[in-house]
């Protein structure tokens, strides 16, 4: 990773953290937002995975949502999950013993071009300094499709706000240094992706992805 790129550091990214953290106070309601996240991601995932996919998770953090993508695949299919944190890493393995992880910059993945079939990346380029290049790297990696998300703003820190959480930030999570709407999500990915579909589970944007050759 080069000296003047800004990255999230093992503290500021945590699946887990990230999903759930904000919505624990409200008990049964958090896990509801989480499955409906992960239902959204399962759907416009699920069309892209064949047998012997080889698929990317980019910022992988803890593993969580790793043991969830590592579920669909099917048997034959690859899986590596990247990150820039160690410990994230390692907490990673642990909790998907078998699977395969790597530190990587998003900005400078140690992938030949066009060598995976499909990229995922979640909750992860909301705490990029440089975006375009994150995203220029997804598209020079991938060949089939690229699932991302977001939170969704202004309803990410309007529900923050409401709950009294980051009211000085006027409800923006620590970490969170670019914000999108879903259609300001879709024109920043456009140079580099055709957008296929969009799912709006509440907090999120969730993008299926075809890269632009």
């Amino acid at each position: 990773m080069s000296a003047n790129v800004t990255e999230r550091s093992d503290t500021m990214h945590d699946p887990d953290r990230e999903f759930t953290g904000k919505y624990e106070e409200a008990g049964r309601i958090g896990g509801m937002l989480l499955d409906r996240f992960y239902s959204a991601v399962h759907r416009l995932l699920v069309p892209h995975l064949r047998e012997r996919s080889a698929l990317l998770e980019v910022g992988c953090g803890a593993g969580y949502s790793s043991q969830r993508l590592l579920r669909w695949l099917p048997e034959s299919a690859s899986f590596l999950g990247s990150d820039v944190g160690e410990t994230l890493l390692e907490k990673a393995a642990a909790r998907n013993p078998g699977a395969k992880f790597a530190r990587q910059s998003v900005y400078e993945l140690a992938l030949p071009d066009k060598s995976v079939d499909v990229v995922v990346m979640l909750e992860v380029l909301e705490h990029l300094e440089f975006p375009e290049r994150a995203l220029v790297e997804l598209q020079r990696v991938s060949r089939e499709a690229v699932i991302l998300s977001t939170p969704r703003e202004p309803l990410w820190r309007f529900l923050n706000f409401c709950r009294g959480k980051y009211v000085r930030d006027l409800g923006n999570t620590p970490g969170h240094i670019q914000h999108w709407s879903s259609r300001g999500l879709c024109r920043q990915v456009q140079a580099h992706f055709e957008v296929c579909d969009v799912a709006r589970p509440i907090p999120w944007t969730v993008l299926s992805l075809k890269p632009r050759q």
